[in-house]
């Protein structure tokens, strides 16, 4: 009886599993990452290089280089691995803070400036103050949200307050984020004693970012940071009561408001979370990044982080573990992408497959039609599962309600027909004085 029970129970989650694989976004995905394969495949072709040649050089300098295990051993093969964490660290930063935005209906393409200032926050207090190691790290990483959160938040308030667009806005504070920047950068109290670059000091030791692997490697305890904050982006989003709310607002924002939530409140408030994010990413690259390499903040601290965490947003589906991967992607494409140079093939060719994978993440009909894919439904596995359960579940819920239902009806018998205890004493009390009355 168990056995078959089991059995069933496995067939349901199969043929789930097989309704809902073909239906999923998650799938559309995978064959845009594939396609764009082929596309760029065909762009190697056309400079004249090998495919397989120039895309093994990409495994090589993204993920594992087979070449020198036997002669330098396996850590040193894995070192593509780790410098693709590294590139990804930052983008997947940003990305959740796009993400973040995007859950409520809001459109943060300002992500280069809340970097820049969370960027200038963090390097600020980092050779500025004196503090103990582990202290000085965490008051500038605070720093650096603050002013990331801060930033953004005018657009949210802006857009809460005035209505005003929101991809306008943060284009426009973009474009005072690189005067900013720029003006900061020229002030002698901003730049290393007896140097007239625009160029702020490094990070001091105390609240530097340590390599995660030591020496040889780029990683650093950014990646870590970047994995707490993907954790507390699905805390926040899928368990607390503001996160419902966020999630409320982009599903359907009348109605929300209609349940009585504040619409403004919550606009204003995703802003400013989407920034923190956005601010860490810069403190990543002010305490990390140029930590390790020995640099401090430069103009171009931002690079296009922020505009590539717009694509790590969209095609991780706005989750917190799907941003994840998605940056992983995006950080080996990176790293590999060096490599591939060596094998004639320029680095532009990255670009390239980052924005046809784009465009069939924001086409996903395209991509069901050309595989021929059954549009979605809707469902996932628990509604399948509630649907394809079984006859043998389905007759026990219906038993298992009927009892309730009967056991209730007779409850509910038992109450009307029989009075309680006060209510009869009541009654007897009332009938002797009406007696005595008489």
């Amino acid at each position: 009886m168990g056995k078959s029970q089991n059995s069933a129970g496995l067939g349901g989650w199969l043929r789930a599993m097989v309704h809902s694989a073909p239906r999923s976004g998650w799938l559309v995905g995978i064959l845009a990452v594939i396609i764009a394969f082929a596309i760029g495949a065909v762009f190697i072709l056309i400079a004249g290089a090998s495919v397989s040649a120039a895309y093994d050089a990409m495994f090589k300098g993204a993920i594992f280089n087979y070449d020198v295990v036997n002669t330098r051993g396996f850590m040193v093969a894995i070192r593509p691995f780790t410098d693709s964490l590294f590139f990804a660290t930052p983008l997947i930063m940003a990305g959740l803070g796009l993400a973040f935005g995007f859950r409520a209906g809001l459109f943060n393409i300002g992500g280069a400036g809340q970097i820049m200032f969370g960027s200038l926050a963090a390097i600020w207090v980092a050779f500025k103050l004196d503090l103990p190691f582990g202290l000085h790290t965490l008051v500038a990483l605070v720093a650096a949200a603050m002013a990331g959160g801060l930033y953004a938040g005018i657009a949210g308030f802006l857009k809460a307050r005035t209505g005003a667009n929101e991809v306008i806005v943060t284009i426009m504070l973009n474009q005072i984020a690189i005067l900013a920047m720029a003006y900061t950068l020229s002030l002698p109290s901003w730049h290393r004693p007896g140097d007239n670059n625009p160029l702020t000091p490094i990070a001091k030791d105390t609240a530097g970012f340590p390599k995660i692997l030591g020496e040889g490697f780029t990683l650093h305890f950014g990646f870590i940071l970047t994995i707490i904050a993907v954790v507390v982006f699905w805390w926040v989003l899928e368990r607390s009561t503001f996160g419902f709310e966020v999630r409320a607002v982009g599903e359907n924002p009348h109605a929300a408001r209609t349940a009585g939530m504040n619409i403004g409140k919550v606009t204003t408030l995703t802003m400013l979370v989407s920034g923190i994010f956005a601010g860490l990413a810069g403190a990543n690259e002010a305490l990390g990044t140029m930590y390790q390499q020995n640099s401090g903040v430069a103009s171009g601290v931002a690079g296009t982080i922020g505009f590539d965490a717009i694509t790590v947003a969209l095609l991780g589906r706005n989750k917190p573990w799907g941003v994840f991967f998605a940056g992983l992607l995006f950080g080996a494409f990176k790293a590999g992408g060096y490599k591939m140079q060596a094998q004639g093939v320029p680095i532009d060719m990255i670009l390239i497959l980052e924005s046809v994978i784009v465009l069939l993440i924001a086409a996903p009909a395209l991509v069901r039609w050309l595989f021929r894919l059954p549009k979605p439904d809707g469902k996932g596995l628990r509604e399948l599962l509630a649907e394809m359960g079984g006859t043998a579940g389905a007759t026990t819920a219906y038993a298992n309600a009927g009892a309730t239902a009967s056991a209730t009806t007779s409850a509910a018998a038992q109450e009307v027909e029989q009075p309680s205890d006060k209510e009869t004493s009541d009654a007897v009390d009332s009938a002797a004085s009406k007696r005595e009355e008489a």
